[in-house]
């Protein structure tokens, strides 16, 4: 099923949370299904850090005819996030017609600010009310944020491996990627493929966090106690690199980092237990087992901390990866939770 792709474009300049702004701002979404009458149908995805709007093709057993999130029943939504480069403004993106894109110039964005352009879709698509806002890790940071601001707006919330504070080690994690990313000189020259090399070195870094010691054994043992290089594990990094930088900006990639480190739901509402606790949606919280980036302990305090919340956890040896891989048990989970909530 292909889906049906849209650009909004903010009609004003568009205020950061920094206290700068946008002199422009547009946002690539897609949708697939149809709106019903009573407007009752929507579910909305927000996507993680180098995924887009097009989530049939990144959520696939999940989102798609014949899944559990079929177009045939809902109005699926999902935008590209604001810093991204999927047809959203982002570093790549010029200020002004015939002006040059800033590059490493381009400002702080931060979750909140990703969450304002959502809202702005929001309304210009006439959405009053959506039952459910879906996603994990980045995505599920952008749900929570939005579930927080906005709390009647959501019939049900649904957060995978995600968390109400990015960790001091997620953070750093993703600051030893943007080391890597600004060690390459190509990148300071501000074109459109600057950092490629560091990008690549950057995906190979998260990658370490994204698995696991199982799943790297499962996948990339040697066949044979002869090697003494060219390994399967190697070659594994470089061509994960590789495709990432096939498909992704440098720009960008520096730019969702650090939005996924500003994320505090905490920030200027007393602590994240107080935001949490604004939350009125049916909340079902996933976490999986080997997640070494959020692990379960960072969900099972949002479960905690959100009024009658859900909390279940995945058995994977995908480690974070797991949110995207593991559709057959996120979907059982899915159902148990839904019957509950109908149950309520």
């Amino acid at each position: 099923m292909e889906d049906s792709t849209h650009l909004f474009v903010s009609p004003e300049p568009f205020p950061l949370e920094s206290g700068t702004s946008l002199p422009q701002m547009h946002v690539s979404y897609c949708t697939w299904g149809t709106l019903n009458a009573a407007g009752t149908n929507v579910i909305w995805v927000c996507h993680a850090l180098t995924a887009n709007a097009d989530v049939l093709t990144w959520w696939p057993g999940l989102f798609g005819a014949g899944f559990y999130y079929d177009p045939a029943d809902w109005f699926i939504v999902c935008a590209n996030v604001l810093g991204s480069c999927y047809g959203s403004t982002g570093p790549l993106t010029p200020a002004a017609p015939g002006a040059p894109a800033p590059y490493q110039a381009f400002p702080l964005v931060t979750i909140r600010d990703q969450v304002a352009a959502h809202e702005l879709l929001c309304q210009h698509l006439g959405i009053t009310q959506i039952h459910t806002l879906i996603g994990g890790s980045l995505g599920g940071q952008q749900a929570l944020e939005w579930a927080v601001q906005q709390p009647a707006l959501f019939e049900h919330l649904v957060v995978l491996a995600t968390s109400a504070q990015h960790s001091p080690w997620g953070i750093a994690f993703n600051e030893a990627q943007r080391m890597a990313i600004l060690a390459d000189p190509t990148y300071h020259a501000a074109t459109p493929d600057g950092g490629q090399a560091g990008l690549q070195a950057a995906r190979a870094v998260a990658l370490l966090s994204y698995r696991t010691y199982d799943a790297y054994g499962q996948t990339q043992q040697e066949d044979t106690d002869e090697k003494l290089t060219d390994f399967r594990a190697s070659a594994y990094q470089r061509y994960q690199g590789q495709k990432l930088a096939a498909r992704f900006d440098a720009y960008s990639y520096v730019t969702l980092s650090r939005a996924m480190d500003s994320h505090n739901l905490g920030r200027e509402r007393g602590g994240a237990a107080e935001a949490l606790a604004r939350i009125r949606a049916h909340t079902l919280v996933l976490g999986i087992s080997s997640d070494v980036l959020f692990p379960p302990s960072e969900q099972q305090f949002l479960a905690q901390h959100i009024l009658g919340a859900t909390y279940a956890e995945m058995d994977s040896c995908y480690g974070h990866d797991g949110f995207l891989i593991e559709v057959e048990q996120i979907a059982h989970h899915l159902a148990q939770f839904y019957a509950t909530a109908l149950a309520q």
